[in-house]
């Protein structure tokens, strides 16, 4: 793979920063290793220093006893081998540059950037530059995608949107067969569709009935997860993608019950929820088709606001959403001023989650969408969309 120097300069120059700097130990950093191309078979377990400037040749710094380690990149080589020499190189290293953005976030605002120690961000001020986060630049070589990904998303999605409706049907036939289920019979009936449609995922999926519906990140074991009966509420959450090494995740959540009516108890807050996403998607709309700029924690708080403004506020306990890419909670901008203030801009050709939620004591409702927007339109995949709770008995 060609070493993107010209498109990461041209970044780093939207950025108002002098050069962006790449540091790693050890592998904290896979971030600097994706986007700097790391082979595989490359030996580096001592430290290592990659200065993009804005102009001009980068200048890498490696140890003495791995000389090598940075040989597949451009740029003038330096090198070191005790501390006090490092100490030396650092100030040559950074010769000329005053504002430095590295893979850091203050405050740990945005955790998914943040993999610089602080020690490490102490060393580079005391050589002499001033430390921004690399954020913003992470997400336009982390979280864009190309258009070989989106079609491997749009397939996704059609096939876990399959997937809901039969596993909805799998539900109903074994109860109206009156054979035992669990929630764990459920989750592994979906990790078995994964497999059947060529997909996989990090993780496996949730089926949730009742009070584990409240729990957000509920994941049912083979042994103790509650029986799936008649009058019982239920939630699915799967996420998954092709086999391909650059495929990118999708990810969705809808609830059923069942029955053949279903209760306004569940229902209305169905529909809340519904009524935060929506908020939310229609917010995405507007700002891309009239071309305004958009960021992360604007999208929560059209969400949070709404599902605020109907007294369920203190029930909806997670952000909003979160960037989809390789992994299915990837490196763009979050939907998020809950968790953290997400001030990143949601760039074009970047997806991700709109996933509201309310998690009452004995039942939750979480309504996900994905959404992948462009410099002029914000598309949902995988319709149609869940616009009240499905009945799962007719």
């Amino acid at each position: 793979m060609t070493f993107p120097l010209t498109k990461i300069q041209e970044a780093i120059g939207r950025e108002k920063v002098d050069g962006w700097l790449f540091y790693d130990f050890q592998g904290l950093d896979p971030i600097a290793r994706r986007i700097l191309g790391f082979p595989e078979n490359v030996h580096a377990t001592r430290r290592w220093y990659y200065f993009v400037p804005k102009s001009g040749t980068p200048r890498k710094l490696a140890h003495k006893i791995e000389p090598a380690s940075l040989d597949h990149l451009p740029g003038d080589k330096s090198f070191y081998a005790g501390w006090r020499e490092l100490q030396k190189e650092l100030p040559t290293l950074l010769s000329g540059a005053r504002r430095v953005a590295m893979n850091y976030s203050p405050s740990n605002a945005i955790p998914y950037v943040s993999r610089v120690d602080a020690g490490t961000i102490e060393q580079i001020r005391a050589a002499g530059a001033e430390v921004v986060t690399a954020a913003d630049l992470v997400q336009q070589f982390e979280a864009v995608w190309n258009e070989t990904q989106l079609q491997t998303h749009i397939r996704a999605a059609k096939a876990l949107r399959t997937i809901v409706d039969e596993t909805f049907g799998y539900v109903a036939k074994q109860i109206s067969a009156n054979k035992g289920l669990v929630e764990y019979d459920v989750q592994q009936f979906i990790w078995d569709r994964f497999t059947a449609y060529g997909l996989r995922s990090d993780y496996r999926p949730i089926a949730a009935v009742g009070p584990n519906a409240g729990n957000p990140h509920y994941s049912p074991e083979p042994k103790g997860s509650l029986p799936v009966r008649k009058g019982d509420f239920l939630l699915i959450d799967l996420w998954a993608k092709e086999m391909a090494e650059d495929a990118v995740f999708a990810d969705i959540t809808w609830t059923g019950y069942l029955g053949k009516d279903v209760p306004e108890k569940f229902e209305s807050i169905f529909q809340i929820v519904r009524g935060g996403r929506d908020a939310s998607l229609e917010l995405v709309e507007d700002a891309v088709h009239s071309g305004k700029a958009l960021r992360g924690y604007e999208v929560d708080d059209a969400a949070r606001n709404y599902i605020a403004s109907k007294g369920y506020g203190d029930y909806f306990i997670h952000r909003t959403g979160h960037n989809i890419g390789l992994n299915v909670h990837g490196n763009g901008a979050n939907m998020d001023n809950f968790e953290s203030r997400d001030e990143r801009k949601v760039l074009p050709r970047t997806c991700f989650s709109i996933e509201p939620g309310i998690y009452l004591k004995d039942f939750g409702v979480r309504s996900e969408i994905d959404v992948y927007v462009t410099e002029s339109e914000a598309t949902v995949y995988g319709q149609p969309i869940q616009t009240t709770i499905v009945p799962i008995l007719k």
